[in-house]
């Protein structure tokens, strides 16, 4: 009564609540109706007072139903001071977010006592999860305009940071020169999509990246005496496809230089079983998280990386592969384009909320298959249109190698010995330059520069490294 008082007396006071105060916040309905007429009023730029108010419910018919002219009169006489408007708002705000939580806990305890075959007692608790932090968020009254000086400051620190790291990059590294250099690293609340056809290496790179930057991780005691991160990051690594046994297979493999068919069927000599254990050890302590659960759906990975981050720390989310998650929700739409943009608009809006980079693998379309040129574009994109819009970064992973490899020319009927002999020496010197070399095309990128970096990869321990080649120095040119 004293809020709707202050504003009927100064319409300013609703200015102070209006970011976070909504009508459905009141208790009373009569509250609830008389401050939804007055932001109605005072967004259209007419006067809200005990007057207008009048005029309004009567044209609404239900001016009885608010208690009339005695009721509006006495809220005007309830306003105590329209200085204190905004903490009579937060209180009310407060209030309400209490009676939420009273009935999300009743809610949580009436559907654990009810036992049902489609709904586990998990999927219950990411469920719990998903609309507390919903309530959470909404809860939320903070925010709004930053002083262009604040943001200037905060640009300066993240330059400061990264002058002092030893890799130089603002973002968190990924372990590789030449793709960090065109980078700057990956960054807080970007979306970075790595895609390319099968077999071209996107899992093995993503990997790569996933533990470099884990690796990588260290703390400093900053100026106020407090432990912040300095460089890489904690690492999220959902990984639908492969299980966690599997990738760390592949992690084993990589590191000791034992192929990962022989770590598997157990074939490690005595010659190697020390580095073997010494690898492990260095593992252990790399703070790397991996999830394997199969179809995830977008509310659940969003619950299980805020979850990671509070426990444990979060730096980096990476995702294999985004066409393998559900937008979430009971029911699937049949239109996979309309699925696909509210995933990527999900891990957009995971990466802004948690401030970490996500990063996310993506399938393409058979369409580079019908080319001459097997390098992939922008287009290729399955379900491209969301994918490349809700982007900050849109890399693709190409290996001529391994299309030269199933191009080996034969001889045609009409060709002369010598001719094909020319002819198969070119490619056999094409395969020579391309042999190891993989190229990664930054087609997209809203904080800088475009263009191709070369990488070294090793198919037998699915590797990839930088690539010391002077002649792929810079493969955009």
């Amino acid at each position: 009564m004293a809020l709707l008082g202050a504003i009927l007396a100064n319409n300013r006071a609703y200015e102070k609540v209006s970011e976070f105060l909504r009508p459905d916040h009141f208790i009373d309905p009569r509250h609830q109706r008389m401050f939804d007429a007055c932001s109605r009023l005072i967004e259209r730029g007419q006067l809200a007072n005990s007057v207008t108010l009048k005029a309004y419910f009567e044209q609404d018919k239900t001016l009885e139903e608010i208690g009339g002219t005695k009721y509006l009169a006495r809220l005007e006489g309830a306003a105590i001071s329209i200085i204190n408007a905004g903490e009579y708002g937060r209180t009310i705000h407060d209030l309400f977010l209490r009676r939420q939580l009273i009935e999300l806990g009743s809610d949580v305890v009436n559907r654990a006592y009810e036992v049902t075959l489609d709904e586990s007692a998990m999927q219950q608790i990411e469920e719990a999860e998903r609309n507390l932090y919903d309530l959470a968020t909404t809860g939320q009254f903070e925010g709004g305009f930053t002083p262009l000086p604040d943001a200037l400051r905060q640009a300066i620190d993240t330059a400061e940071a990264a002058f002092k790291r030893s890799s130089h990059v603002s973002g968190v590294t990924t372990g590789f020169r030449d793709l960090d250099k065109k980078l700057g690293g990956l960054h807080p609340s970007d979306l970075v999509i790595l895609a390319g056809r099968p077999s071209m290496g996107k899992t093995a790179l993503a990997t790569n990246i996933a533990f470099n930057a884990a690796a990588a991780y260290r703390e400093a005691t900053n100026a106020e005496g407090k432990m912040e991160v300095a460089e890489g990051a904690k690492v999220a690594f959902f990984s639908l496809e492969m299980s966690a046994e599997q990738l760390a297979n592949r992690l084993l493999s990589e590191q000791t230089e034992i192929a990962s068919d022989r770590i598997r069927r157990g074939e490690v000599s005595r010659e190697d079983f020390p580095r073997f254990l010494e690898v492990v050890q260095q593992l252990s302590r790399v703070p790397l998280f991996i999830d394997d659960t199969p179809a995830l759906t977008i509310p659940a990975l969003r619950t299980r990386a805020r979850r990671l981050k509070r426990q444990h720390g979060l730096g980096l989310i990476v995702i294999d592969y985004l066409q393998l998650l559900y937008p979430g929700g009971t029911t699937r739409s049949d239109n996979r384009v309309q699925e696909v943009s509210e995933i990527t608009r999900g891990l957009k809006a995971l990466a802004k909320e948690l401030q970490v980079p996500v990063l996310a693998l993506s399938q393409l379309s058979r369409a580079v298959e019908q080319r001459e040129d097997k390098r992939p574009q922008l287009a290729d994109l399955r379900e491209s249109g969301s994918i490349e819009q809700d982007a900050d970064v849109v890399m693709f992973i190409f290996r001529e190698q391994y299309y030269l490899e199933r191009a080996e020319p034969k001889q045609r009927p009409d060709e002369t010995p010598e001719k094909f002999e020319q002819r198969h020496e070119q490619w056999l010197k094409r395969c020579e330059q391309v042999h190891n070399v993989a190229e990664v095309n930054i087609a997209k990128q809203r904080h800088g520069p475009i263009g191709t970096v070369g990488l070294f990869f090793d198919g037998t321990y699915t590797r990839f490294g930088n690539l010391e080649r002077p002649d792929y120095a810079d493969a955009s040119q």
